[in-house]
């Protein structure tokens, strides 16, 4: 069609004599093809979808409002009377629920050789200054005066000092049997990098534990020796041959050589001292010290383990050790062992803190060593490597990360556990493994207070509660104390 009947048709006008629009298809009007997007079928095809797709959300939300309503239909028929409280938790009453409103605070160590000042007693500011962040450790010099040292020590003496461990432990059969483990499952239990063979130091971590006897490599070679075990004489235990190692034989041989002071874990002599009312001024001075160093609620101080006194004559020594054990669904705590409503072979001391005290100047020897203190990694097949102890504070003392020179009034305090993230006890911090070097010349006084927390928050509020002299008085309760929660108590240099 042309150009000009375009126009004449454009001018020609009803019967009635309005002018009337040209009679174009679709497509010529907008310019555009028939296969394009603008077609009749296409928008057809898209309205019936947009229609479908609204006939369904109208459906969804008539099923959930239907779904609404009958489970209030269903709540209003099951709820008890207006009469009747409804009880808040399913749970039996001998274990109730306690909500988590405790965050236990944990002072932060900024970096090594960072200082702190700290309100302790009144009128005096200590300083406080990191030693390590793995584990978190810091001293604080000066923390007892000389008369304090002199009393803690009196009343030790007073009260008479025991030796901190047996020479030769009996009994050790009774736990393997109570736990029914077969020679099998104890040797895949030593084995740790499952190999299949028993190695030294996967043995001499055993027999530590079992027996409290600190055997050197040189010492496990004799036994195996004496009992004729290894046959191949490899250094190596395969099943066959740890079968020949039983306890009993394993004891026998001890008692026959001899053990030696020496050769103990431990070797020092100790008492405990409490600190509760009517106890002397200078044991709750430190108490109340301790609480307001660690800032933690004086409840969790005051339910703790008396302090520990220790002394060490020239020979002591206390080979590297966790003050707390890693707990475990089936582990209890010893401190709350009476909240757990269950029956476990396991318990561990739950630690949270140690505050070690240095009574006395130790003319040589008697340091605090931290094998692994600041270690990028921790492993622990790696403590004991060519016949290199780490664990071994008699021999190798020198060869730990960290040291802590015994000085008389000064303290010493870590944290043994990690945070949860959640303001209460986490797991255990490998990096607190200590010990207690060697005392060379002279006598070396120290003591310890330990902070005892479980891990499991219902089983420490449920204990706290079973041993409260006023369970229901607040301020026995998880409250901390206004002038422990004061910000001028640790002051940053």
């Amino acid at each position: 069609m042309t150009d000009n009947q375009e126009t004449s048709d454009a001018e020609n006008t009803t019967p009635s004599g309005g002018a009337t629009l040209p009679l174009r298809p679709p497509c010529e009007r907008l310019s555009c093809h028939k296969s394009s997007v603008c077609s009749r079928s296409y928008f057809v095809v898209v309205m019936v979808f947009f229609h479908v797709y609204i006939i369904n959300v109208i459906a969804l939300l008539f099923y959930v409002h239907y779904s609404s309503g009958q489970e209030d239909a269903t709540r209003s028929r099951d709820a008890p009377s207006s009469n009747h409280q409804r009880p808040e938790s399913r749970r039996p009453p001998s274990k109730p629920e306690f909500p988590r409103d405790v965050s236990l605070p944990r002072i932060e160590g900024i970096r090594v050789g960072h200082v702190q000042r700290v309100s302790l007693v009144p009128g005096k500011l200590h300083e406080m200054r990191t030693l390590s962040l793995k584990p978190l450790l810091f001293e604080i010099p000066g923390f007892l005066s000389e008369d304090e040292c002199r009393v803690v020590m009196q009343l030790a003496q007073l009260k008479g000092l025991m030796e901190s461990q047996l020479m030769v432990q009996d009994g050790q059969e009774e736990l393997a049997k109570e736990l029914n483990l077969s020679p099998e499952e104890i040797f895949n239990l030593l084995d740790i990098n499952q190999d299949g063979q028993l190695q030294l130091h996967e043995i001499l971590t055993h027999s530590r534990v079992r027996d409290g006897i600190w055997l050197t490599p040189e010492n496990l070679r004799e036994i195996y020796a004496g009992l004729q075990v290894d046959k191949d004489a490899n250094g190596l235990l395969s099943l066959e041959e740890f079968r020949l190692l039983s306890n009993d034989a394993f004891q026998r041989f001890l008692l026959q050589q001899g053990v030696k002071r020496s050769q103990l874990v431990r070797n020092s002599r100790h008492t405990w001292l409490y600190q509760g009312k009517g106890s002397h001024q200078v044991l709750q001075d430190i108490k109340t010290r301790v609480t307001r160093l660690t800032r933690l609620p004086p409840i969790l101080v005051d339910l703790s383990e008396p302090l520990q006194v220790v002394r060490y004559d020239m020979g002591g020594h206390y080979h590297a050790h966790h003050d707390s054990g890693p707990v475990y669904p089936e582990t209890a705590c010893t401190h709350t062992r009476l909240a757990a409503n269950t029956s476990t072979p396991f318990e561990t001391s739950c630690r949270y803190i140690t505050v070690l005290f240095y009574l006395n100047s130790v003319d040589g020897g008697g340091e605090t060593a931290f094998p692994v203190a600041d270690n990028r990694t921790y492993d622990e097949v790696s403590l004991i490597q060519n016949d290199v102890d780490l664990l071994d504070t008699r021999r190798n003392c020198d060869k730990s990360n960290l040291r802590v020179k015994p000085t008389k009034g000064a303290a010493v305090f870590w944290y043994n556990y990690l945070s949860d993230g959640r303001g209460w006890v986490g797991e255990q911090d490998e990096y607190a493994l200590h010990g207690g070097c060697m005392v060379t010349h002279g006598t070396k006084w120290v003591a310890n207070k330990w902070i005892n927390i479980d891990p499991d928050y219902q089983r420490q509020t449920r204990y706290q509660q079973l041993v409260s002299q006023q369970p229901e008085d607040e301020d026995d309760g998880l409250t901390m104390n206004p002038d422990i929660q004061s910000t001028n108590i640790h002051q940053d240099l």
